[in-house]
């Protein structure tokens, strides 16, 4: 980084990013009560047990406040008085916030109705087309052995890969909220990252802000939401999943970001989807596999196992901004990468030693 040209950008800049953190945060603190009546009022509630194990009925709207917050904090963001790069910016900005609410209404939905598995994918790939519709697609990405430009395929093929990239980021932060207070955690540190990234670096100041804004309406949300949890955020995940998957295109030069900062929850889904296909299930049809049941099931503590998470997502968030080297960000994509599947196969491990222990406890208990 250029210290003295960050120095410069935030002198220019303080009371725009104020002004946009504050709006976002105060509105998430403020709705997020809300909302917890709102669930209740509406029945949106997700009784004790399940996948999660929580202790007492719980609302699921919280997400209503995170969408309510980031929307007006990106539209008064439009009023603030910084440079503009991009002149399709609007354009695709509406595509951010019509496709993320989109994307939110069906999660509402869902949390009331309980949507099939169809629909929801259905709903997810209208949010994607949402996005291209609006320009917001992935053209091309630098290839970090050569650092070259590599692009310039046919359009079926960008949209695919936009598709699948943005599907990607909505069920992993979906996947993500199964502890409380980790997906929205990690989404404020992710969102973080890439306001740092954007407007230091890269000095797109005001794409900077839109980050920003999910920075503050999470992080706002993340008090009532941290263990024990108030309140869930629902079809909110989703929500956080589709903005971050934006977020990271807008701009460009961002998805290295995203990839170590949400590397190990990306590898945890990519884990499961493995591990269920081999077993001859859905991929897509949530369990407790994940790597934060599997440590809750071992008898870590939540706050314990979401702090593990943020100091991994952060750690890695850091090496990302601290290098300008593509290959340096390879070189720890990979190690990233070795080190999760270390955890995974010990962690593994120790559940079925866990779980053949406890069938053997149980068989003695039955039999005396």
């Amino acid at each position: 980084m250029k210290w003295d040209a960050m120095s410069d950008t935030l002198a220019d800049n303080w009371q725009s990013f104020a002004v946009v953190f504050g709006v976002a945060l105060v509105l998430s603190l403020v709705l997020t009560p809300w909302t917890i009546w709102l669930s209740h009022r509406l029945g949106v509630v997700q009784e004790p047990g399940g996948r999660r194990r929580h202790q007492r009925p719980t609302g699921q709207l919280g997400g209503l406040a995170i969408v309510i917050a980031f929307v007006v904090a990106v539209l008064v963001a439009q009023f603030m008085p910084v440079g503009r790069t991009d002149d399709k910016e609007i354009i695709r900005l509406s595509g951010l916030l019509i496709g993320g609410i989109f994307i939110y209404g069906i999660g509402f939905v869902d949390d009331k109705y309980e949507l099939g598995p169809l629909q929801l994918y259905l709903g997810q790939l209208i949010a994607g087309a949402i996005a291209i519709f609006f320009l917001i697609f992935i053209e091309s990405f630098n290839n970090p052995l050569t650092g070259t430009v590599v692009g310039g395929w046919p359009y079926a093929v960008t949209v695919t890969i936009t598709l699948f990239w943005l599907g990607i980021m909505m069920n992993t932060v979906n996947f993500l909220d199964g502890l409380d207070g980790l997906a929205s955690g990690v989404t404020a540190i992710a969102s973080l990252m890439i306001f740092i990234h954007a407007t230091f670096q890269l000095n797109q100041v005001s794409v900077g802000l839109l980050p920003l804004a999910l920075f503050g309406a999470t992080l706002g949300f993340l008090v009532y939401n941290f263990y024990p949890a108030r309140i869930f955020m629902g079809g909110g995940a989703v929500f956080l999943g589709y903005t971050l998957g934006v977020l990271s295109i807008i701009g460009g030069a961002k998805m290295a970001t995203i990839l170590l900062v949400m590397g190990l929850p990306l590898m945890d889904v990519a884990w499961q989807i493995v591990r269920r296909a081999s077993q001859g299930r859905n991929p897509m049809h949530g369990d407790r596999g994940h790597l934060h049941f599997r440590l809750l099931d071992l008898g870590y503590s939540q706050r314990t196992i979401v702090m593990g998470y943020y100091f991994f997502c952060t750690m890695f968030g850091a090496i990302a901004l601290i290098t300008a080297s593509r290959l340096f960000k390879l070189i720890s994509l990979l190690v990233m990468a070795a080190i999760l599947v270390g955890t995974f196969a010990m962690v593994s491990w120790r559940s079925s030693r866990h779980t053949h222990l406890g069938a053997s406890i149980r068989s003695a208990s039955d039999q005396t």
